[in-house]
């Protein structure tokens, strides 16, 4: 009888069916994907009636309106594949 071998060997002690809990990453996508939203917004019009030399330069403002609209982008693919992937699974 022939042995077929794995096509990646795997390193740790984790075991061969390990699955993410989709529960906690579900509850986590949808606490911080509007979070994040709202943040993002908050920034964004906070940069936007800044005086031109404020304390927060409306360059830094700026920032944090970009990095929580992506933080917001990937919380909300991650609701989607949590969405998808509860589905097909449970």
């Amino acid at each position: 009888m022939r042995t077929t071998t794995p096509r990646r060997w795997r390193s740790g002690t984790e075991p061969a069916t390990a699955r993410s809990d989709l529960k906690l990453r579900y509850l986590l996508s949808l606490t911080f994907t509007p979070l994040f939203a709202l943040a993002t917004v908050g920034f964004a019009v906070w940069a936007a009636v800044s005086p031109a030399y404020g304390a927060p330069s409306r360059g830094t403002l700026t920032g944090f309106a970009v990095a929580c609209g992506l933080l917001t982008l990937f919380a909300a693919v991650d609701l989607v594949v949590v969405i998808r992937r509860r589905r097909t699974e449970l």
